[in-house]
C-alpha cells in the first residue's frame, strides 16, 4: 500500500492535480479581491477553498505516508516544510483584524507553483544562489548612489532645489535617472538653469539659476553609463553565472539518483541471482537425497 502511495506521489498525475488547484486557488484568491463578487458568490467562494484547503490536506497526508517507516523525513525538504506552515496558518482561529493575516496565507499558496515547476524551482534556486554576489554589487551601487549624490548637492542643489535640496532627495533623484525614468529632464535643468528649463510654474524655488551645460552633461552622462549600463549588466551576469550554477547542481542530483536507482537495481538482481542458486542447490540436493533413498520392495501375490 506505502509502495502504492509513493508512486503515485511521484506521478505526473498527481504533479498535474496539484498545479491545477494551486492556479485555482490563486485565481480564487484574485476573485476575492472584488467586494462585488464576494457579496454575491459568498457562498460558493467559501466551499471552493473548503475543498482547495481538504485537497492540501490530502496531499500531506499522501506525502507523509509515502515516506513509508520514516515520515519525519517530510520536513527535511524545505518546500515541504513551507508547504506545513501555509497549510496550519489555514486552519488558525484567526478572525476580526487579524483576517488579513489569513488572506496572505491563502496567496502564498501560490508560491507552491514554485515547488510543482521544476524549471521554475531552478531559477528561484538560482535567485538565492546570487543573493552573496549581488549583495556585493548592490553595495557597489550604494556608494556610487552616495558619491554621486554627495556631488550633486554641492554642485547642483542652488540652482535645482527639487531634485538636489539635500543628500537624501539627491539620492533618490539620482535612483529616478538611473532607472532611465525622464533622467534628461533632471540633466537638462543643470544644463540650462532652472530659470530657462523645467521650473514652469514652480519659478518662486529657482531663486539661485546657474546653467553648467558642460558639467551637467559630463556628470549625469557617465552615472548613466555607470549605473544603467555597468552596474546592471554586472546583476544580470551574476544572475546567469547562478542560473548556470543551479541546472548544473540539478542536472548533478538527477545523476546521482539514477546512479542509486541502477546500483540498487543491481542489488536486488544480484541477490536474486544468488537466491535462484541456492534453489538450484538446494534443488539438487533433495534429488540426491531421494536417490540414495531405499525404494520400498514389492510385495509378492
Amino acid at each position: 500500500m506505502q509502495d502504492a502511495i509513493a508512486r503515485f506521489v511521484q506521478s505526473q498525475l498527481f504533479k498535474t492535480i496539484i498545479i491545477v488547484i494551486i492556479l485555482l486557488a490563486g485565481v480564487l484568491v484574485g476573485f476575492q479581491t472584488d467586494p462585488l463578487l464576494v457579496s454575491r458568490y459568498d457562498r460558493l467562494f467559501t466551499t471552493l477553498e473548503s475543498a482547495i484547503v481538504g485537497i492540501f490536506v490530502i496531499e500531506f497526508i499522501l506525502k507523509v505516508i509515502a515516506e513509508k517507516n520514516k515520515p519525519w523525513r517530510y520536513f527535511y525538504d524545505p518546500w515541504n516544510v513551507f508547504d506545513f506552515i501555509i497549510l496550519v496558518a489555514c486552519f488558525l482561529p484567526i478572525n476580526g483584524k487579524y483576517v488579513m493575516v489569513l488572506r496572505m496565507a491563502r496567496l502564498l499558496r501560490v508560491i507552491k507553483l514554485v515547488r510543482a515547476l521544476p524549471r521554475l524551482q531552478i531559477l528561484v534556486e538560482a535567485l538565492f544562489r546570487s543573493l552573496p554576489s549581488m549583495g556585493y554589487v548592490s553595495l557597489l551601487m550604494c556608494l556610487l548612489f552616495y558619491i554621486y549624490g554627495v556631488a550633486a548637492t554641492f554642485m547642483f542643489g542652488e540652482n535645482d532645489p527639487i531634485h538636489f535640496r539635500n543628500l537624501g532627495i539627491a539620492i533618490l533623484s539620482m535612483f529616478r535617472a538611473v532607472t532611465l525614468e525622464d533622467w534628461t529632464d533632471i540633466m537638462y535643468i543643470q544644463m540650462y538653469g532652472c530659470d530657462r528649463y523645467g521650473y514652469d510654474g514652480q519659478e518662486a524655488l529657482c531663486t539661485n539659476p546657474e546653467a553648467s551645460p558642460i558639467l551637467g552633461a559630463i556628470f549625469f552622462s557617465s552615472f548613466i553609463l555607470i549605473g544603467a549600463f555597468v552596474i546592471i549588466n554586472l546583476l544580470i551576469g551574476v544572475m546567469t553565472n547562478s542560473v548556470e550554477e543551479s541546472h548544473k547542481a540539478q542536472q548533478k542530483f538527477e545523476r546521482q539518483l539514477f546512479l542509486s536507482q541502477q546500483e540498487e537495481t543491481l542489488h536486488v538482481e544480484k541477490q536474486l541471482s544468488d537466491l535462484q542458486e541456492q534453489l538450484s542447490v538446494m534443488q539438487e540436493s533433495i534429488e540426491q537425497i531421494k536417490r540414495n533413498l531405499p525404494q520400498p520392495s514389492k510385495r509378492r501375490k
